[in-house]
């Protein structure tokens, strides 16, 4: 490689990083506000001192998880940051051998560990979203499951590999990961609005007024949510597969708090009545209300035909709305 050659690689390499870190303390701040929003949502308390649900305890157990993992990704980024252009600067090959050789040092085998960690908090959420939805059918639940444990897999065999000082863009897993990692996502989002649709479908056959906004509000909220991660996730794979290992730098930094940003979304309007719970029943049910951890009341208003509230009640459990109630979030 001839010397202007090599300086333009570096100089494109070290830019990346730099930018890289950048666009990942944007994101991190994203990451940070929306923690506390969801976090101030979340505990507080329902009207007339009544008690916080226990699933929202749950939540916050799970944001704050998140929210430690992330920012500690985040922060051994940020030193390592500092060491590349101030502590290490003079070391032999300069910045860029310390971009290329980075899990050398064991602060970045932290935060890609770290990292990891966070994934697997966030892609477990997507699973018990998925049990709740299906009323955890087996096939679903497989499929879900299998995935979640590959991902795991192969996520501990690339922090094995870091730990060794293999570098960052000679993991050949972490393709593997990230396909893994948006495939799942994808899926996920499949499922839920496949299975919400089919629900709003069924319950407007039952009742030929049904307000189906509901369903639609919910369904177009987990695509937006799933979309924010997936593109980039996307363009990160693309640039990773083809050694574009610029964009991958920028990419890799800001992955983890994308994703967060993206669950937390959903957590924030749930908690603040902007998304539905549910009590799938073999009730007859229009929606009256909706609240994050209250039972979805369906009515049909007074009627003394009690044959017809039968008959309609065998209508809704033939569609198979659901067979059994379950207070949790819908999403």
């Amino acid at each position: 490689m001839s010397t202007s050659s090599y300086s333009l690689h570096a100089l494109g390499l070290e830019r990346s990083r730099l930018n890289g870190m950048i666009l990942a303390g944007v994101s991190y701040g994203v990451f940070f506000l929306l923690t506390i929003q969801a976090l101030v949502a979340l505990t507080q308390r329902p009207p007339h001192g009544g008690k916080i649900a226990d699933h929202r305890l749950t939540l916050v157990f799970y944001i704050v998880i998140t929210f430690i993992l992330g920012t500690t990704s985040f922060a051994a980024n940020a030193k390592y940051e500092e060491m590349i252009w101030i502590d290490l600067r003079n070391v032999p090959g300069g910045p860029l051998e310390l971009i290329e050789n980075e899990m050398v040092y064991p602060i970045n085998v932290l935060a890609i560990s770290s990292g990891h960690l966070q994934e697997w908090f966030m892609q477990a959420l997507l699973v018990h979203r998925c049990s709740v939805i299906w009323n955890r059918q087996r096939y679903v639940m497989i499929l879900v499951i299998s995935l979640y444990i590959a991902m795991i897999a192969v996520s501990i065999f690339i922090q094995v590999e870091a730990s060794k000082g293999t570098p960052f863009y000679n993991i050949g897993p972490e393709l593997a990961y990230l396909c893994i990692s948006v495939g799942f996502t994808v899926i996920y989002t499949v499922l839920v609005a496949h299975r919400l649709l089919v629900m709003r479908r069924n319950m407007k056959r039952v009742f030929a007024q049904y307000d189906s906004s509901t369903y639609d509000a919910v369904v177009i909220m987990i695509v937006e949510s799933a979309a924010i991660y997936s593109i980039f996730a996307i363009i990160f794979i693309v640039a990773f597969a083809l050694h574009y290992n610029s964009i991958t730098t920028i990419c890799f930094l800001s992955f983890g708090k994308l994703q967060g940003i993206a669950q937390l979304y959903i957590i924030i309007r749930v908690a603040t009545g902007r998304a539905v719970t549910h009590e799938w029943s073999t009730r007859i049910t229009a929606p009256t209300t909706m609240e994050f951890s209250g039972a979805v009341s369906y009515t049909t208003g007074e009627s003394g035909d009690g044959g017809m509230a039968a008959s309609e009640r065998d209508t809704v459990h033939r569609y198979s709305i659901s067979e059994k109630a379950a207070e949790a979030d819908i999403v």
